[in-house]
């Protein structure tokens, strides 16, 4: 069978507008984002007069929609694009910016029309925080939004039949150029014991990539008079909303509390391998993840890189990961840390480029829906169906 290439596609119920993309993920590289693009179809019967437009929206939420304390509204515009693609302001040669497009074009006939967006370099990234089994409404979250629509004009009232919405996500791959291997040292001195304890930890890399085990490498020095009763390692995920209340969530993705001792005067060298996985966290609130649970391309969010310039406080929620080391000190008067911190980034690898040629293979329409888990109801917002494949 002959290469295939995948065009997603959704179309209002009343079927007066819909829309055609190539994907649903774009690609955040710190410097640059990939533009969104894509076709819109209109049916000028249906519109009878009306105009059709597209909008990109980034938005952050915090908590439920229907919540609203204090006056403080929970939902925020952080940015708004909205192009006229019908009638056409200009013409389609000039609106057209990629082959996709162009191949789109010649396919779909006189009713398709183009529309090209870039965004803003100081948007943040898709991502969420897993709400609780029993939490209701709205996560947290930063979600962006492709939606098209027919009316009177751009401030009109829009019918939900008229309307259709897409939801698509801003992801960063891991860059390139890892940085230097994180290791770190720290010495602990005890009343009543004439030398110290010596901790050193690192790792074998700076970034890692969504399912990759991390190696900590610990060696423990134990000179003192005191006894280490276990030591625990742990990979915690810092989720911080820095856009609304700049609060932090701290959670162990992935733990192991070895039960290791380190007699008073004996010393330990051993490696711990930990893997974090979201399906090892699926039930626990406030983990940050870079889609929905309920997707199957869902992976715990991926570290922030921000560009060097742009203010922190407009980026919603930013993710960073961290390797916590800590020796239980056994004592008389009960127990004590001593601990040490170890910076990583937990990423996507760099996907492959797409090659020219992939743009001549036979195209093959889908539904603009993600892959749902087994069990899981699909919640698609009211008043969008898609339709059957496209006419050759």
């Amino acid at each position: 069978m002959s290469p295939k290439n995948v065009i997603f596609k959704k179309m209002a119920k009343d079927k007066s507008v819909g829309v055609y993309m190539a994907k649903r993920d774009f690609v955040d590289r710190v410097d640059s984002v990939e533009p969104v693009d894509g076709v819109i179809l209109v049916d000028p019967e249906v519109l009878k007069g009306k105009k059709a437009f597209v909008q990109l929206s980034c938005t952050f939420r915090y908590g439920r929609e229907d919540m609203d304390v204090m006056g403080i509204a929970f939902r925020r515009e952080i940015y708004i694009a909205i192009r006229q693609v019908y009638p056409p302001i200009q013409d389609r040669d000039q609106s057209t910016h990629t082959k996709m497009q162009g191949k789109l074009l010649r396919k779909l006939g006189d009713n398709a029309f183009p529309f090209f967006f870039e965004f803003p370099d100081n948007l943040p990234c898709s991502v969420g925080l897993q709400p609780g089994p029993n939490d209701s409404g709205k996560q947290c979250v930063v979600e962006f939004e492709v939606k098209a629509f027919s009316a009177e004009s751009q401030e009109a009232k829009v019918r939900k039949r008229s309307t259709v919405h897409l939801m698509i996500r801003k992801l960063q791959y891991a860059p390139e150029n890892s940085g230097t291997a994180p290791s770190v040292k720290t010495t602990r001195e005890f009343v009543m014991s004439d030398k110290p304890l010596h901790l050193e930890a690192s790792l074998d890399k700076e970034i890692y990539y969504h399912g990759e085990p991390i190696n900590v490498c610990v060696n423990v020095t134990n000179s003192s008079n005191k006894n280490v009763k276990n030591i625990i390692v742990s990979v915690d995920q810092v989720a911080t909303v820095v856009l609304y209340s700049n609060d932090s969530y701290v959670r162990a993705v992935a733990l192991e509390e070895s039960g290791d001792a380190v007699a008073a005067g004996a010393s330990l060298k051993k490696v711990y391998t930990l893997t974090p996985l979201l399906v090892c966290n699926r039930e626990r609130r406030g983990i940050a993840l870079d889609g929905k649970l309920k997707h199957e391309d869902t992976n715990l969010a991926s570290s922030s890189i921000v560009k060097e310039g742009v203010l922190k406080e407009v980026l919603g929620i930013l993710v960073s990961y961290r390797v916590m080391v800590k020796l239980i000190i056994g004592g008389i008067l009960g127990s004590s840390e001593v601990g040490v911190e170890l910076p990583l980034k937990l990423m996507h690898p760099k996907p492959d480029l797409v090659r020219e040629s992939e743009l001549e293979e036979e195209m093959v329409f889908e539904e603009f829906k993600r892959s749902y888990m087994k069990g899981v109801a699909d919640d698609e917002e009211e008043g969008n169906v898609s339709t059957g494949d496209a006419a050759s």
